[in-house]
């Protein structure tokens, strides 16, 4: 089994890649199963998560939450630089307000789920990040709220829902990281915790593969749809990826972290946290009703940035840096 689970990580940018291009292939030629793919994007991420949170060391946690280089650096990146880059890269979408509050929703939240899976990937420091979350949560939920505020008004403020993040946030962040830590305990004390450790730790290349398949699949025809509108936020989408890499390169260095530290802060600055929002997106007006597809379009172009990064981010963050 570990000799699988190794040929798998070796051949991980090829399989997502194959991966993306088979959703991409699924959602053009049956768009009408478009609906239940979409089902089944949630449990699946959430299999994924519980994998990648099972190789993470969690007695490590206590370790990563004494970095407080590291947290200040991920938090100077995600809610000093990247708010700064982003109203620089709004201004393109800054005369549409839907396009302008989707671009805010979604680039102005960091990931908190798969960029966990994506860093361990790159060699990355993934139990800092994962220490890292609550600091992000909290962070994100006073940014967004505030920049909306101040850049769009406050009608988009009030008619956020926040039920739907804190179902979000329970499923794909607290049962995944619980089952994981009674997986581990499991492991270290009988025959069967651990088969099922090393089971779910072979399978999450496979469930990397099917989550990237299923949400391209279920969300490519409604972008295809509505591609001269959402055009110009595909764009800031990806002058936003490209500005953030060597930003959080020239972050990393100026904060003196180590390697690992540096990548993740990389993958952090990158990725946000579009399948989280998502649904208060949905929850919005009608007015606001091209929201929802800005923030799958920023996924869309995620995916294929964080395949690429993959390889790109430990090139340019050697280990002997």
């Amino acid at each position: 089994m570990r000799a699988m689970a190794e040929t798998l990580e070796r051949h991980q940018t090829a399989l997502c890649l194959a991966a993306l291009a088979v959703g991409a292939v699924v959602g053009l030629v049956a768009p009408g199963a478009a609906g239940t793919l979409g089902v089944a994007v949630e449990p699946v991420l959430g299999l994924l998560l519980y994998a990648t949170f099972l190789g993470v060391p969690f007695d490590r946690i206590r370790v990563a939450l004494r970095d407080g280089r590291f947290l200040a650096a991920i938090l100077v990146v995600d809610f000093l630089v990247v708010p700064a880059v982003v109203f620089v890269l709004s201004r393109i979408v800054a005369h549409d307000r839907a396009l302008l509050v989707g671009v805010l929703f979604v680039l102005l939240t960091p990931c908190i789920d798969y960029v966990i899976a994506f860093t361990g990937m790159a060699g990355g420091a993934k139990d800092r990040l994962l220490a890292a979350v609550p600091l992000l949560l909290i962070g994100q939920m006073v940014v967004l709220p505030l920049a909306l505020w101040i850049m769009v008004g406050s009608d988009v403020v009030a008619a956020i829902e926040p039920e739907p993040f804190l179902r979000a946030l329970l499923l794909l962040v607290v049962l995944p990281l619980a089952a994981a830590a009674l997986t581990q305990l499991a492991a270290a004390r009988s025959r069967p915790g651990r088969i099922v450790r090393e089971t779910a730790t072979t399978a999450m290349v496979p469930l990397m593969m099917l989550t990237l398949a299923l949400v391209v699949a279920s969300q490519i025809h409604g972008i295809g749809s509505h591609l001269g509108a959402l055009s110009l936020a595909i764009l800031v989408h990806v002058l936003f990826a490209v500005a953030m890499v060597p930003l959080g390169i020239l972050a990393g260095r100026i904060a003196h972290l180590d390697v690992p530290g540096r990548r993740a802060l990389v993958f952090s600055g990158v990725t946000r946290n579009s399948l989280v929002v998502l649904p208060l997106a949905l929850a919005l007006p009608e007015s606001f009703a091209l929201v929802p597809l800005v923030i799958v379009s920023q996924t869309l172009v995620e995916l294929v940035v964080m395949v690429i990064l993959v390889r790109v981010v430990p090139r340019a963050v050697p280990a002997h840096v």
